[in-house]
């Protein structure tokens, strides 16, 4: 009996022909495929088989007559494409690519610079929509004539129809730039925006400017309405330039409502930080008015500040520091300070009982009566209560017994001091370490909060729905990220409302009404 061994099965294959073994390879060549589609890699690195037997799908339904079946079988094939690790597949030109960083020394393709791209893409994308005359309403069903027809029928209370009236405007509201005046306008403002604070009355709003040597320079704009529904901007003479940090800011009423500034200036070198309190009228150089008071406090690692505008405790004013918090009288120099755990970053306080609310590093937020003086075992702290991460901003409601807090992991949260819980929370926020404020509009049911991702978003104060997105104008970049102010009566009693967004070196406006024209329009017109 003869013996069988694999050199006579060869030579039995090769006289049967190449026809079978050419059959046979091609089926083991599917499998393979087959394979990589399924296990998305193989030994050999991408699936170029993959690449190519895409490519000659998409080329034969380029070649049928209908372009609408071709579209939709290239879209299903680019998002069916395989993950391969350490490579990137681009659906437009139809191949993978290397993900190694320094492959290409000019321009290495790395997973974070393709994610910054399609952000960018999304970002163009929404400022376009935002161009567009009508835009999606915040609710479904929700427009004007529809909420003037449910109010007529009796079917709609007051408080609810201004507030969903609101919500329509804001859904409405249009990009305008605004161009701002100043005495010197052969040097035109370069210097990025890093902080706007509009006072109570939205008439001035305090900013400080990045200054590219190093350092930042802060000022005071004033806004005015015309008759003719426009808004103009104008900057104060008085420029103050320091290479310094201003960390936190607010207004002051010392002499009369929002007659100074409060500043908190981060140490440097030589230079240790301190606390500020400067007169507005110090920014001015046609105001004849005198400076008034302006002092400076030895208080270093400032991290957030505070004015109490109770009638008890008027001339008060409070700094959050690592691990302490103190209170000071502005005018007798009286001091108290407060131990606590951690580091405050936010402060305020309410304004019917002298109360002040402080959120930590910790995620801890506590209130303090300055009718009780501090004790060593902290039983001076009225409420406590915790979110998950550092507290970036903390704002008090007019009813005193609800507290908006803002903290690290994006979370915005109703607290009901009471009890100690949160009663809502408002969903969509980005932040992971960023110093954020949150502003709210109560008489308009609004709240408004910008992201790490330099989105400026605006929910429903009452029920948490997010009323409308607005990207950034800018690329969005951690240096770049908006600074806003959100009034009613933007410019004064008699001013426009709507949102002033600061971002780079511009200003931009954002009108409730439709048919506004900025001042460069008007100026055409006549």
């Amino acid at each position: 009996m003869k013996k069988w061994n694999w050199r006579e099965r060869q030579r039995q294959n090769r006289r049967q022909g190449g026809g079978q073994r050419h059959e046979w390879y091609r089926g083991s060549r599917q499998r393979s495929a087959q394979d990589e589609h399924w296990y998305g890699h193989n030994d050999a690195g991408p699936s170029n088989r993959e690449s190519q037997r895409r490519y000659d799908h998409q080329s034969a339904s380029a070649s049928s007559p209908s372009s609408s079946s071709s579209s939709s079988s290239s879209s299903a094939d680019s998002s069916a494409a395989p993950e391969l690790p350490g490579f990137y597949f681009d659906p437009e030109k139809n191949r993978y690519f290397r993900l190694l960083p320094g492959h290409n020394n000019c321009n290495p393709l790395t997973r974070e610079k393709l994610q910054e791209k399609e952000k960018e893409k999304q970002r163009n994308k929404m400022l376009a929509e935002d161009d567009k005359l009508r835009k999606k309403a915040p609710r479904s069903g929700l427009n004007t004539s529809l909420l003037l027809q449910k109010r007529h029928l009796g079917l709609l209370p007051e408080n609810s129809y201004c507030r969903l009236v609101h919500e329509v405007k804001v859904s409405g509201m249009r990009r305008h730039k605004l161009e701002i005046e100043s005495a010197d306008s052969s040097t035109p403002n370069t210097d990025n925006f890093r902080l706007i604070v509009g006072d109570s009355a939205c008439e001035r709003v305090f900013t400080v400017n990045d200054v590219s040597h190093g350092g930042c320079k802060y000022g005071i704009m004033n806004f005015s309405s015309s008759s003719r529904g426009s808004l103009s901007v104008e900057m104060c003479d008085n420029l103050y330039f320091t290479n310094r940090k201003v960390n936190s800011i607010c207004w002051a009423s010392v002499n009369y409502p929002d007659s100074h500034v409060l500043l908190c200036l981060v140490g440097v070198a030589d230079t240790p930080g301190c606390v500020s309190l400067l007169p507005a009228s110090l920014f001015s150089n046609s105001n004849p008015d005198q400076p008034g008071m302006l002092c400076s406090f030895k208080i270093s690692t400032a991290w957030s500040c505070a004015w109490c505008l109770n009638p008890q405790f008027d001339k008060t004013f409070s700094t959050g520091l690592s691990r302490r918090v103190i209170v000071k009288d502005a005018e007798t120099g009286r001091t108290q300070t407060y131990s606590v755990g951690s580091d405050v970053l936010a402060q305020q306080f309410a304004l019917r009982v002298p109360v002040l609310f402080n959120g930590c590093r910790s995620g801890e937020i506590f209130s303090i009566d300055l009718r009780q003086r501090g004790r060593r075992d902290q039983s001076w702290k009225a409420n406590r209560f915790h979110q998950e991460s550092a507290i970036t901003s903390v704002r008090v409601l007019e009813d005193e017994n609800y507290l908006l807090a803002a903290d690290m992991l994006g979370q915005i949260k109703l607290w009901d001091v009471r009890v100690s819980k949160p009663v809502q929370e408002y969903r969509g926020h980005h932040n992971e370490h960023a110093y954020l404020p949150i502003h709210v509009n109560e008489r308009e049911g609004l709240l408004l909060a910008v992201g790490q991702d330099c989105y400026t978003r605006l929910w429903s104060l009452k029920d948490g729905h997010l009323l409308r997105t607005i990207p950034s104008p800018h690329p969005a970049a951690n240096d770049l990220i908006p600074s806003v102010v959100l009034s009613s009566n933007l410019g004064g009693c008699r001013g426009l409302p709507g949102l002033l967004m600061a971002v780079k070196h511009d200003l931009y406006y954002f009108p409730y009404n439709t048919d506004y024209q900025d001042g460069a329009e008007l100026k055409d017109g006549l």
